[in-house]
C-alpha cells in the first residue's frame, strides 16, 4: 500500500471516530428532540437528533388526553421534545428507546401549576367528567374537585357541570402522586368577599336597594344585596304586627329595602322593608276625613278614654266624654278591649298622627239627656216667656222623637 493510500485510510478512520464521538449518549430520563419519521400501529417512529438512533412513541404517550387517531396528534416531519422512558431490546426493529411526549408535557404543566399555586393564582379549565364525589377537570393534567368544593351551597346533581369551563383555586398539589385538588367554591367566596367589601364601602344609611330574600329565621329575614346579606328584623318587615317572617316572605322573593345602618368592621347591615312602603298614616286625611264613619277595634282603655284602631297601624282616641251620652266614671264601664265599634271622625292631625273620634256622636240621645240640655238652654223665668217649662220641654221632646 502506497503512502498516499495509507494516509487515506487513516483519514477515513479519523473521520469515522470523529463522527462516532459527535453522537450524544442517550440515557433514561434524558430530554431529547426527535423527528417523526413514520406513523404505524398506533405509534410514532422518531429519529433522536444528535444520537443517530431511533425511538418509539406509543399513542398513549403522545398526549395527556386520550388519543383516538394518532394522525390528529402528530404528522411525519414534526420535531418533538421528548423524554426517554426506557431502552428497548436490541432485537426490536422499530427503535432502541421508548419515548414520551405526554410525560414531558405533564412535567411542564406540573411546574406551571406549582408556580400558580405558590402565587395563589386562579386557573381556568374544563370539566371533563362527573364522578362519585366530585368533578374531574383537565388542566393539562388530571385535577379533582371534591363535591364540597364545587359551590358555596348544596348541589344535588352535578351532571350539568360536565363540559363547562370553570375557574378554580389550587388547594393541594403533589406531582409525584399526580394529585391535584381544586376548588371552585373558594373562587366564589373570593368573588363574594370582593363584592362585599366594595358594597360595604358604597352603601350608606338611607339608601334604598333591591335585594333577594336569602334566609328566614324567627327573628327576621336575611336579604342578599349582591354579595352582602343584610338583616331585616321582624319589626321592620311591615307597619303592622308580624308574628313570623315566613307569614309574609318567601326565600327568593325580590324586595325593596332601606338601609338603616352599616358596620363594615362587622360586615353587618341593618335593613327595613317597611320604610319603603307607604305608612299607615299616608293619605289619612282622605281615608278618615272629618265626619266619616269608620269601624274600629278597641285596642287600649285608659282613665281618659279608649284608643280605637280604625286602619292597620292607625289608632284614634275616643275621649271619655265621647264614649257615651250618659255619664261614666271610666271607659271600662261600657267598653272592653277587642270590642268592634262604630266611630265618627271629629278631628284629623296627620303630622301629629292624631285622630279624635266619637262613639256617642253615632248614637241617639236618651230623652232624659235631651230634656236636660234644653232645660239648661232656657234660663228665662216662666212668666217672661208666656210658656211653662213643661210646654217647652214637651215640644222639644216631641221634635227630638220625630
Amino acid at each position: 500500500m502506497t503512502e498516499f493510500e495509507n494516509n487515506q485510510v487513516e483519514s477515513g478512520n479519523e473521520s469515522m471516530e470523529a463522527a462516532l464521538e459527535s453522537f450524544q449518549e442517550v440515557n433514561v430520563g434524558d430530554v431529547v428532540k426527535g423527528e417523526v419519521l413514520a406513523l404505524e400501529d398506533r405509534q410514532a417512529i422518531v429519529g433522536i437528533e444528535g444520537a443517530g438512533v431511533e425511538g418509539v412513541i406509543p399513542a398513549k404517550e403522545l398526549s395527556t388526553l386520550p388519543v383516538e387517531d394518532i394522525n390528529e396528534v402528530v404528522k411525519v416531519g414534526d420535531v418533538l421534545d421528548l423524554v426517554v422512558i426506557s431502552t428497548i431490546g436490541k432485537d426490536k426493529e422499530n427503535g432502541s428507546y421508548l419515548l414520551s411526549k405526554r410525560r414531558l408535557d405533564a412535567k411542564k404543566v406540573w411546574e406551571e401549576i406549582e408556580i400558580d399555586f405558590k402565587e395563589g393564582k386562579i386557573i381556568e379549565a374544563p370539566v371533563t367528567n362527573v364522578v362519585k364525589g366530585g368533578l374531574v377537570v383537565d388542566v393539562g393534567v388530571r385535577g379533582f374537585v371534591p363535591a364540597s368544593m364545587v359551590e358555596d351551597h348544596f348541589v344535588d346533581d352535578f351532571e350539568s357541570y360536565k363540559g363547562q369551563t370553570m375557574t378554580f383555586k389550587i388547594i393541594e398539589i403533589e406531582p409525584s402522586e399526580n394529585r391535584l385538588i381544586l376548588s371552585h367554591k373558594a373562587v366564589v367566596e373570593l368573588e363574594k368577599a370582593g363584592k362585599r367589601e366594595e358594597l360595604l364601602a358604597t352603601i350608606k344609611e338611607g339608601d334604598q336597594i333591591e335585594g333577594t330574600v336569602a334566609r328566614l329565621t324567627d327573628f327576621g329575614a336575611f336579604v342578599d344585596l349582591g354579595g352582602v346579606d343584610g338583616l331585616v328584623h321582624v319589626s321592620e318587615i311591615a307597619h303592622t304586627h308580624i308574628a313570623k317572617p315566613s307569614d309574609v316572605l318567601t326565600v327568593g322573593d325580590k324586595v325593596q329595602v332601606s338601609v338603616l345602618s352599616v358596620d363594615p368592621l362587622k360586615d353587618r347591615v341593618s335593613l327595613s322593608i317597611k320604610d319603603t312602603l307607604p305608612g299607615p298614616w299616608s293619605d289619612i286625611e282622605n281615608k278618615a276625613s272629618v265626619g266619616t264613619t269608620l269601624e274600629g277595634t278597641v285596642k287600649r282603655l285608659t282613665s281618659f278614654g279608649a284608643f280605637v284602631e280604625v286602619f292597620p297601624g292607625v289608632e284614634g282616641l275616643v275621649h271619655i266624654s265621647q264614649i257615651s251620652h250618659k255619664h261614666i266614671a271610666t271607659p271600662h264601664e261600657v267598653l272592653t278591649e277587642g270590642d268592634k265599634v262604630q266611630v265618627k271622625v271629629l278631628e284629623v292631625h296627620p303630622e301629629e298622627h292624631r285622630i279624635a273620634l266619637s262613639i256617642k256622636a253615632l248614637e241617639e240621645k236618651p230623652e232624659s239627656e235631651v230634656a236636660k240640655e234644653i232645660e239648661e238652654a232656657y234660663v228665662l223665668p216662666e212668666e217672661s216667656t208666656g210658656f211653662t217649662m213643661g210646654d217647652i220641654l214637651g215640644d222639644a221632646l216631641k221634635d227630638n222623637n220625630e
